[in-house]
């Protein structure tokens, strides 16, 4: 736990640091003093501003064979989004260098919590945190409603000789209030205007604007670009003076940086307009003034009722033509999926107080990711093995190249299907149910079905659906993990003898594939290499006689390729042969297990067996003792099937 003292050191340490970070000066001082150590970032423009702060963040190059770059300022808190957050992330780019993708409204379409608020959130935080660095350090006209960039005082017949000066260009006009108060309180003399340093923060309305749709019938376009201030009519004598103008829409508020626009096919056709003309010409009118600019990136986000609604009227055609369409679709990665539900339950105090055995979540995860699936045109492919090659797990008869194929069969994958926040309020319930503050796997699948049971808004065929889905989790991914669960259990060094497994498999391979006798290790004698070893391993994994040559062949070469990497060929460096290894150890196991389990009244030796396995459960896989126990039964009543 951090030190209280030190925390609070931290903090006086924060406000002295922004305080130092404050600058305000004239205009006359900021060209001399500020401007000439970074001309270019002074004049970004907000997707370069937006773009710079998302590089600023860090990324990484994804060596996996995806070739996808993954952002450092999402990796915390979005999960399974990898190519959604990509795209994002190079429309920024793309805009940034000037193409005409900066003059689109960026639009994430996607379903019900499937992370585009989130997304909207974090670049919001992350411009927020840039602009306290000297990389991000934006400065305004002081007393500009807008926070303008105080380079547009520069006249326009100044701006050839600027550019020529500093290597930048610059483009917009001074708004009218500002314009007013350099002609009226400065005598048109800009050198004089005072600029001081800003900061982007969504709370003090700089920077970062955001608006959410109400009553269509009700909604007043002032939300967005303001009205006329009559409180200040009086002291202006004129409705058309800008000082009598209230510049309070998030409209405003947004400039330079970031407007989010919340649901936004919700809001009238005329809101819409606006905001693509803002985007398309960075210029907005209001009655009494003239075109005002603004350079704002909008970034809008909607689900997918609401834009097939949108798309059914013929008059939007033109509305889409200047957008950015990107999709936000729920993860298909199940794992990914298991970390959205670690992230939303880790802070709950409910969650904190019950103990979930370590398969709870990911089978969850599993169910949600099935019911986002379409059936494969190959008939050799179920959900199961869509599942697992989402994934990333190896699945019999699809090669590393079909995969993205298979993946790209179904575009609209992803776009339907349990939310995450259907499973975790589900969860949530289970947890308040729970007597023993513990819960297991089997728990959360029957809270699962209880929840769609008692879902009106789902029909009776998509209820049976979902159902058999649920039984497909149990049968194909919870029997088999809480198997090797217990299993792993019975042995005393399961990890070392897998080990020790594999290697001798890779060693009679090798004299199989060399033609070559096998050393005994122990009495140094040369003999044949054990087939019958190695086809009792293969035939684990249902591995024929035909096909053992070339499943032998691509072990030898991938032991060769970590050689060469300087890796040690492990149980992880092959998932087949590890599954294979291990149904081979559980085999050899498989008639003590059942003797433990299996006795009604059992005697002192029997129980001091069944305690260990359940010991080992709890120390060395996550289960805790009524866990534990719940597995040991399941696994007994599994194998008395068999």
């Amino acid at each position: 736990m951090v030190n209280k003292d030190q925390f609070v050191d931290s903090l006086v340490s924060y406000t002295q640091q922004h305080k130092a970070k404050h600058w305000e000066g004239t205009f006359g001082t900021f060209l001399r003093e500020v401007l000439p150590a970074a001309p270019t970032a002074l004049a970004r423009t907000s997707h370069q501003y937006l773009w710079d702060m998302i590089r600023w963040h860090g990324s990484q190059r994804s060596d996996e064979g995806e070739h996808i770059t993954r952002y450092d300022l999402f990796a915390n808190d979005l999960f399974g989004m990898d190519e959604a957050l990509e795209r994002v992330a190079n429309y920024f780019k793309a805009a940034s260098e000037g193409s005409e993708v900066g003059r689109r409204l960026l639009l994430l379409l996607g379903p019900p919590s499937g992370g585009k608020s989130s997304l909207v959130t974090l670049l919001k935080r992350g411009l927020e945190e840039y602009s306290l660095t000297d990389e991000g350090a934006m400065y305004a006209i002081k007393g500009s409603p807008i926070h303008e960039n105080p380079l547009l005082l520069i006249p326009q017949s100044k701006r050839a000789e600027f550019r020529d000066t500093y290597g930048v260009n610059i483009d917009g006009e001074l708004s009218p209030y500002t314009r007013a108060m350099l002609e009226e309180e400065y005598e048109g003399d800009f050198t004089q205007v005072p600029v001081e340093r800003v900061f982007i923060s969504e709370a003090g309305r700089v920077g970062v604007g955001t608006y959410a749709p109400h009553d269509p019938t009700t909604a007043d376009i002032a939300d967005l670009v303001g009205s006329v201030d009559l409180s200040k009519v009086a002291e202006y004598g004129d409705e058309g003076n800008p000082r009598a103008w209230s510049w309070s829409g998030a409209v405003y508020a947004a400039n330079r940086g970031m407007l989010e626009m919340i649901e936004i096919l919700k809001v009238k056709r005329e809101f819409l307009y606006l905001l693509l003309t803002l985007t398309q010409e960075k210029n907005i009118k209001v009655s009494r003034f003239p075109l005002i600019h603004m350079d704002e990136t909008i970034v809008a986000h909607t689900n997918l009722a609401e834009f097939r609604k949108f798309l059914q009227e013929k008059e939007n055609e033109a509305l889409l033509d200047r957008m950015v369409i990107i999709q936000v679709p729920y993860t298909l990665r199940y794992p990914d999926e298991a970390r959205i539900y670690q992230k939303l339950t880790s802070s709950t105090p409910t969650f904190k107080e019950v103990h979930l055995d370590p398969h709870a979540l990911k089978l969850a995860a599993v169910f949600a990711v099935l019911t986002r699936l379409k059936p494969s045109e190959r008939a050799d492919l179920d959900l199961t093995k869509k599942v697992r090659l989402h994934a990333g797990e190896d699945v019999e008869g699809v090669s590393r190249s079909e995969v993205e194929k298979i993946r790209n069969e179904n575009p609209d994958e992803g776009m339907d299907g349990v939310s995450p926040r259907f499973v975790v309020n589900t969860l949530a319930g289970a947890i308040s149910r729970s007597e023993n503050k513990s819960l297991t796997s089997l728990d959360v699948l029957i809270a699962i079905k209880d929840a769609i049971d008692s879902d009106a808004r789902m029909d009776i065929k998509e209820k049976k659906a979902w159902v058999d889905l649920l039984v497909t989790t149990r049968k194909d991914f919870y029997n088999h993990w809480v198997k090797e669960d217990v299993h792993k259990a019975l042995f005393v060094s399961f990890e070392q003898e897998a080990q020790d497994l594999l290697d001798k498999y890779l060693d009679e391979v090798e004299a199989v594939l060399d033609n070559r006798k096998v050393q005994d290790p122990i009495t140094g004698e040369e003999r044949e290499a054990d087939e019958r070893f190695l086809r009792g391993v293969e035939e684990k994994i249902s591995i024929s006689d035909a096909g053992k040559h070339s499943f032998r062949q691509e072990v030898v070469r991938k032991a060769m390729g970590a050689y060469k990497r300087g890796d040690k060929f492990t149980l992880g460096s092959h998932a087949r042969l590890r599954e294979a290894v291990e149904q081979y150890l559980f085999q050899e196991r498989r008639d003590v297990l059942r003797l433990v389990t299996s006795s009604a009244r059992p005697d002192d030796e029997t129980q001091k067996k069944v305690s260990a396995v359940e010991n080992r459960l709890v120390s060395d896989y996550g289960y805790d003792a009524h866990s534990a126990r719940e597995a040991l039964n399941y696994v007994t009543t599994l194998l008395s099937q068999e």
